[in-house]
């Protein structure tokens, strides 16, 4: 229907100038979109506002013109044909638009709210990046978060989606924490053990010459790979931390098609910089620099004057190899906003050295998570991880589901509701913004939260298995009037997926999403949805309601957050 109003605009304007009523302009790009007040109609458009300059009239003037001159064939489903002040026009449409739409949410199921906008393109997105001995921290849990629901977004757009995971096991945090498992002889199996000797490590580094050169010598070691003793410890190391990121990312819902490391990234990045010293880098007191001050960006080093190749360096390799490997239309990468300057300098080197990645690197960035108590430590002063965060949502969603179920809950709800608390609360702000996160405000069963969604999609499951009881199934014979704000809302989802396909924005799907579930509560609290006095009315009732838990379910779904069947 959007489309269709938008070549009816096009055609009525171009009619209005032959008719000589208006006069001769190239006609602007009709943007045809929904009302943010449900009261205002299914759509709207602002075109009277850019016509208004070039017919010298006043907007309103001309969206009544227009208004007037818009019928005809593929306009029969549009009801009323409105212009508002200041100058827009409003189209409503007949109910059997919404009623047919329901019918389809409920045939189509999990597929509903799928395009093929990205049919035939391969995408490869590279999100998380943690790293081996260090802690799974709360950026990692955001970059996951964020990387996984483009990934489904993307792939519900028509694209195959390679999912990458870019983790840095040599450097100088390996180096650290090898020098603090051997000076504090603690035992490499040991994740804990790992994560105090990186501290340990880190700290001395920053405060101790004679550490600092001895973590050096480590560090240069583990990338020659000299030292046997040195490299029993690192691989024992390397193994414990790397399965605990994937007990981590079954609790996160996310499995990777590709690991990359930088052990394997090194190399190539190395000697992708060397090869191109003269045109690309040049040597700047000793060190290897890509000089981006040359393009409005800044200069970075890529080969250090140990030798060494850095994270810019590696960079370029790691990205040589997704080609490699898995050649796409485009490469995203979610990290970290601070990030945005550094991956300008890298984009452009790369474009430079091979042109067919121009346009086709594109970096996802996302903000910093505060604390609502404005802490990020604990009482022992260790910084909060991510994995930690994602401990005490499970606490919490433990007890809030304690004081609500009459048995035991199941430990995969709990890891359903613990989830939903800290993606939503990612999620529904746009990403690249700073997040205030409070665990009781994430994990409320009220207000704007993932579990708040998730009551509402298993309300609609005990509603649906009423009916169910008393022989019931949907049917549209009668419609009811007081479902018509959430069956307007209902058939926005399927514009929505492909918007935040279109900007990589899943706070689009989130913010709908709670739209969607308070007008269904708001409809619940007003209506007995199953009634077996007013079967044909209740049928409906149903239909509406079943429509709403499937469109919540792939909504959800997008987010990368699953949803209980009872809560």
């Amino acid at each position: 229907m959007k489309k269709i109003i938008g070549k009816k605009i096009k055609e009525s304007i171009v009619q209005l100038q032959k008719d000589g009523v208006w006069s001769e302009f190239d006609v602007p790009e009709i943007v045809v979109e929904r009302p943010k007040d449900l009261s205002h109609g299914d759509w709207t458009t602002n075109v009277a506002f850019l016509l208004a300059k070039e017919l010298k009239k006043s907007p309103l003037d001309v969206a009544q013109e227009l208004g007037g001159a818009l019928s005809g064939e593929g306009l029969e489903n549009i009801t009323d044909i409105t212009a508002v002040q200041p100058g827009y026009i409003n189209f409503t449409c007949d109910r059997d638009l919404h009623t047919q739409e329901l019918k389809s949410i409920i045939k189509v199921g999990d597929e509903y709210g799928k395009n093929d906008t990205l049919h035939g393109q391969k995408v490869t997105v590279e999100y998380t990046q943690p790293n081996p001995f260090k802690p799974f921290h709360i950026g990692h849990l955001m970059s996951n978060t964020i990387g996984e629901s483009l990934s489904r977004i993307i792939e519900f757009s028509g694209a195959d989606v390679v999912r990458a995971n870019y983790q840095g096991d040599v450097g100088p945090h390996v180096a650290k924490a090898l020098w603090g498992l051997k000076k504090l002889g603690y035992d490499p199996t040991d994740i804990d053990k790992i994560g105090e000797a990186y501290a340990y490590g880190h700290a001395a580094s920053e405060d101790d010459e004679k550490a600092k050169k001895e973590i050096d010598t480590i560090n240069a070691a583990v990338y020659s790979e000299s030292d046997p003793e040195l490299m029993k410890i690192y691989n024992t190391g390397r193994i414990k931390t790397l399965e605990r990121f994937e007990e981590l990312y079954d609790i996160l819902g996310t499995k990777f098609d590709r690991y990359y490391f930088e052990s394997e990234t090194w190399q190539k990045g190395e000697e992708i910089v060397r090869a191109h010293m003269g045109d690309i880098f040049e040597e700047s007191e000793g060190a290897i620099i890509f000089d981006g001050e040359k393009y409005g960006l800044h200069k970075r080093v890529f080969i250090t004057t140990q030798g060494l190749p850095t994270y810019e360096a590696k960079e370029l390799g790691l990205t040589f190899l997704k080609k490699e490997k898995d050649p796409s239309d485009v490469y995203l990468v979610t990290t970290a906003v601070e990030q945005d300057e550094y991956f300008k300098v890298v984009t452009k080197a790369l474009e430079l050295i091979d042109e067919s990645f121009v346009g086709k690197l594109k970096h996802i960035s996302h903000g910093m998570m505060q604390l609502s108590s404005g802490k990020m430590s604990s009482r022992k002063g260790n910084v909060i991880t991510g994995e930690s965060l994602i401990m005490d949502a499970q606490k919490v969603a433990a007890e809030k589901m304690s004081e609500r179920a009459e048995n035991d809950v199941a430990q995969d709800t709990i890891n359903m509701i613990a989830v939903a608390g800290l993606k939503f609360s990612i999620l529904k702000q746009r990403a690249g913004k700073n997040i205030v996160y409070d665990a009781d405000t994430a994990l409320s069963f009220d207000g704007d939260s993932g579990p708040y969604v998730q009551y509402t999609y298993a309300r609609c499951q005990s509603v649906i298995a009423k009916a169910q009881k008393n022989n019931m199934q949907p049917a549209f014979i009668h419609a009811c009037e007081g479902s018509i704000v959430v069956e307007k809302i209902l058939t926005q989802f399927e514009e929505v997926v492909e918007y935040a396909n279109k900007e990589y924005a899943p706070h689009h799907i989130a913010n709908y999403l709670l739209d969607l579930v308070h007008a269904y509560n708001s409809y619940y609290a007003d209506n007995i949805i199953v009634d077996v006095e007013e079967q044909d009315i209740s049928e409906y009732r149903l239909a509406v309601t079943v429509a709403t838990a499937q469109v919540i379910k792939n909504g959800m779904m997008l987010l990368g957050i699953r949803v209980p069947e009872k809560m």
